[in-house]
């Protein structure tokens, strides 16, 4: 992957004063080591009328994947070859926003000691990435740069150019043109190519907030997009995404009042702020859950439905837990899982604790097997229900650890979320919502078909009237339940209703396996 940046000689300023301010001299091929690969910055061309600086990152795969798994950690999703065969090399992305800040670093800064008149001084620029991740398209690329005072080319990249037919990309061809200082065209491409491509390499830590802010200054503050670059940036984390913009309204106001942040910022009383805030369910969930496994002296995992990996984190911190595995079949979950978790940055001793795998609940899976517990929160409710049967038999009857969690919401409790209208479920992705009584009974027959048995908790405020947000459900293997046991049950159970539905659902599974 590469970009350029060409200029051209002004009144007083030759082309190559380009040099000077990327602090790289344009008769010579430089090389530097980043932790993804190697480096070079090249011009090739280079006179008093125009100039160009290529950056050329080439990006060593194995390393790639060595720093996004970590040797022996099993940190990164169950996709192998797709560690391998990416776009990676090839596209612009945070990997070469990440070198840019480390090649470039004084220019960023609008630092040149050797001619400190020139960082301040605009001159014509043309910046080229001929292959950029664009999500959102050539429109969004426009909606980033035109703000900013580019000329904005953004030429859609050909799938493949002998089949027409199957139309463009997700990539674009991007050229910038205009008068900027070369700080500020860094910065703008240091912040902008990682929000096109809307994915990071690394794990977003509080930090990344003060980088957005130091480069985003002057230009960040009035974009039209703020909140689209900065949540974007800050991947998604809605705290940071928070944190981000409620600084940048400051910065806003303060310039306008011709006053200092600081000074605004300090006009929140002190008892007010340290007045105790409502503990969030997601947070109670969490605590439930712990307590659960806790209590039933769980030490190997499964957090089935693993999602962005919160509940690893959570189980990683308590040292009882000797072994977290984390399942979801969102590939793209479970990578922003391992940046959550920073599974890079562990230890081989704490690494060696969790695991995080690709896979199905609608399938049994013999990776699942021999655990102490499983958790299933909130995820029951996105899966259809003439699927669920398949999802029962794949954790109860195949995987059968001895203490199962279940948590979903509580339909009942719907009616006490004000913003939440009438009729509605809590997330577009629920297939269904349980009342208290539903939720019950499905579990109930679960744990008689299956040889388990289960008992209930609130999780929340408990309503008189409606019930908890949450409900739970933890169902313990029965002593006596060996499989024979377990299977005996469930033939005798399948002359019911719901014991004909497991079949089918179970026989509808085995269909799709072998057509797949």
């Amino acid at each position: 992957m590469f970009l350029t940046m060409t200029t051209t000689g002004i009144p007083g300023s030759p082309a190559t004063d380009l040099g000077f301010l990327l602090h790289k001299h344009p008769d010579k091929a430089q090389q530097f080591s980043t932790s993804h690969g190697a480096a070079h910055v090249l011009y090739p061309e280079a006179d008093d009328d125009r100039c160009t600086a290529a950056l050329l990152l080439e990006v060593d795969p194995v390393a790639l994947v060595r720093r996004a798994k970590g040797k022996g950690r099993g940190g990164a999703p169950d996709s192998a070859l797709a560690q391998y065969v990416n776009d990676r090399p090839y596209a612009a992305s945070s990997l070469l926003a990440v070198a840019l800040a480390a090649v470039f670093s004084s220019a960023l800064k609008s630092q040149c000691a050797a001619r400190p008149e020139l960082p301040g001084r605009a001159r014509p620029l043309r910046v080229e990435v001929p292959v950029l991740p664009a999500r959102g398209g050539p429109g969004l690329v426009e909606r980033l740069f035109t703000p900013l005072g580019w000329k904005v080319t953004a030429e859609p990249v050909a799938l493949d150019e002998r089949f027409p037919e199957w139309g463009d990309s997700r990539y674009v061809r991007l050229v910038l043109e205009g008068e900027r200082t070369v700080a500020e065209a860094l910065r703008h491409l240091y912040v902008l190519l990682p929000v096109l491509d809307d994915a990071k390499h690394y794990w977003v830590a509080p930090d990344e907030v003060e980088k957005l802010l130091r480069s985003g200054a002057g230009w960040l503050e009035d974009h039209p997009e703020q909140r689209l670059i900065t949540d974007r940036y800050l991947t998604r984390r809605r705290s940071l995404t928070q944190d981000a913009l409620e600084r940048l309204a400051l910065a806003r106001l303060a310039e306008s009042d011709d006053t200092e942040p600081e000074r605004l910022d300090n006009a929140v009383d002190e008892e007010a702020d340290t007045e105790e805030k409502p503990v969030p369910l997601a947070v109670r969930r969490r605590e439930a859950i712990l307590g659960a496994l806790r209590t039933a002296g769980a030490a190997r995992v499964l957090d089935l439905g693993c999602g962005q990996g919160q509940l690893v984190g959570e189980l990683l911190k308590d040292p009882r837990f000797t072994e977290v595995v984390g399942l979801d079949v969102s590939v793209r979950a479970l990578r922003t899982a391992a940046r959550r978790l920073r599974l890079d940055r562990m230890t081989e001793r704490q690494a060696a604790r969790v695991r995080l795998l690709q896979g199905s609940l609608a399938y049994t899976d013999r990776r699942l097997t021999g655990y102490d517990a499983a958790v299933l929160s909130e995820v029951i409710e996105h899966v259809d229900p003439p699927r669920l049967p398949a999802l029962e038999y794949a954790v109860f009857g195949a995987a059968r650890p001895v203490t199962v969690v279940v948590t979903t919401p509580n339909v009942e409790y719907n009616v006490r979320w004000e913003t939440l209208p009438a009729g509605h479920v809590r997330h577009s992705d629920h297939r269904f919502e349980w009342t208290r009584e539903e939720f019950r009974t499905w579990a109930e027959q679960v744990a008689r078909r299956h040889g388990y048995g289960v008992e209930f908790a609130p999780i929340g405020p408990d309503d008189p009237e409606v019930g908890a947000p949450t409900q739970m459900a933890v169902f313990h293997r029965n002593a006596t339940a060996e499989d024979g046991g377990s299977r005996t049950a469930q033939d005798s159970d399948r002359t019911t209703q719901d014991g004909d539905r497991t079949v089918q659902g179970r026989n509808e599974t085995v269909k799709e396996a072998k057509a797949a």
